[in-house]
């Protein structure tokens, strides 16, 4: 089943600054993280563990199910709502985890992220509940009701220009004056178990109803949930196919599997999921996801705003474009061939106006 595709317009050639970095510097950063890999990867017992280190903090969140979605699918659909978690999405599973694991004086010296917004929102959620000082480094254009929500946690917040800046640099300038610790977005054991958390409450609910689980899509930027998700999901179903789904823009999962290598999207194309515009998959995910996927799909923007619209009439459940890639696929045909499958719902923090705008033109999806 092919996707349709339509390619997002590359923004002009990036300004440099005191923080910035360039096509080339990446692809040795890429490298040097090839050669140097030493962190161990996370198998299905961290995801366990993570489980028993954060389940009485967060919402068991339901699998739904809809006869229409069934019907456009061409099969029974299992509609995991990660949307409803704590703070919007599901990252506040990976950042409660790293942050339960660090020692007392680690928390105490306070911690950095870099996010586009739902990382940010976890770490900054996480930290308050632990009383932690957070500082979260995000771009200046994300969505309003990232940042508000960001800075209603209790976090601080520096920005970013995602076009000049290399986000990692000032974090990591950040935790080296505070002598903080360093919370990624995606690419770490800890982060990586949090969110695998998801698949196992995903597989616990299938395996409770002795229901079968052929395919399993879930959206993927730097590759985090996917990989996580694949640990746990693999664990009870084997045969389970794992597909990460992307903005078009960003298949930068997709490139990197048929390279059989990490790979970079150059120039930052615009794309809708601003929660997925990640130019290059992790070092630690993409060890993981290059054994676990199956497959990396593509949807459009236009495929991803429609699967928002239909979440709202079908669902009843909000939606971020990014939380809705894996939703997109299944409406796109590329479960016909299966008798049932997962989807995550990632994420729902979209700022009014633009969710407003996507039910006015979708009216009847």
């Amino acid at each position: 089943m092919r996707l349709l595709r339509c390619y997002g317009v590359r923004s002009s050639a990036r300004r440099q600054s005191a923080h910035s970095v360039t096509d080339q510097q990446l692809v040795r950063r890429l490298e040097i993280e090839a050669d140097t890999l030493e962190e161990v990867l996370p198998t299905a017992r961290d995801v366990e563990a993570a489980a028993a280190r954060i389940s009485d903090w967060l919402i068991t969140t339901p699998v739904l199910e809809s006869e229409v979605l069934n019907q456009r699918a061409g099969c029974r659909v299992l509609v995991k709502a990660e949307s409803l978690q704590h703070s919007g999405s599901f990252k506040i599973r990976g950042a409660l985890n790293r942050l339960l694991s660090l020692s007392h004086d680690e928390r105490r010296a306070g911690v950095v992220a870099y996010s586009s917004g739902n990382h940010a929102q976890g770490v900054a959620l996480a930290a308050k509940w632990l009383g932690v000082r957070a500082t979260i480094v995000m771009p200046k254009d994300a969505p309003q009701i990232k940042l508000s929500n960001t800075r209603a946690f209790g976090a601080e917040v520096v920005l970013y220009d995602r076009y000049r800046d290399d986000r990692e640099r000032i974090a990591a300038d950040i935790a080296q004056q505070q002598g903080a610790a360093l919370v990624p977005a995606f690419d770490h054991p800890e982060i990586i178990a949090g969110q695998g958390t998801v698949g196992l409450e995903l597989a616990q609910f299938a395996r409770r109803r002795r229901l079968p689980l052929d395919c399993l899509f879930v959206p993927c930027g730097g590759g985090g949930l996917v990989s996580g998700v694949g640990l746990s999901i693999k664990a009870a179903y084997p045969d389970c196919r794992i597909c990460a789904v992307e903005p078009e823009a960003y298949n930068d999962t997709a490139i990197s599997l048929a390279a059989g290598s990490r790979q970079i999207i150059a120039g930052y194309p615009q794309t809708i999921c601003d929660a997925l515009m990640t130019p290059t998959p992790g070092a630690i995910t993409f060890a993981l996801n290059r054994t676990l996927l199956a497959t990396a799909l593509a949807v459009t923007d236009a495929q991803a705003i429609h699967a928002m619209a239909f979440a709202a009439r079908h669902l009843k459940v909000v939606l971020e474009p990014s939380g809705a890639v894996g939703l997109a696929a299944a409406l796109a045909g590329a479960a016909a061939d299966c008798d049932c499958v997962g989807v995550i719902l990632s994420g729902a923090n979209v700022d009014l106006d633009r969710y407003i705008a996507v039910l006015n033109d979708y009216p009847d999806p």
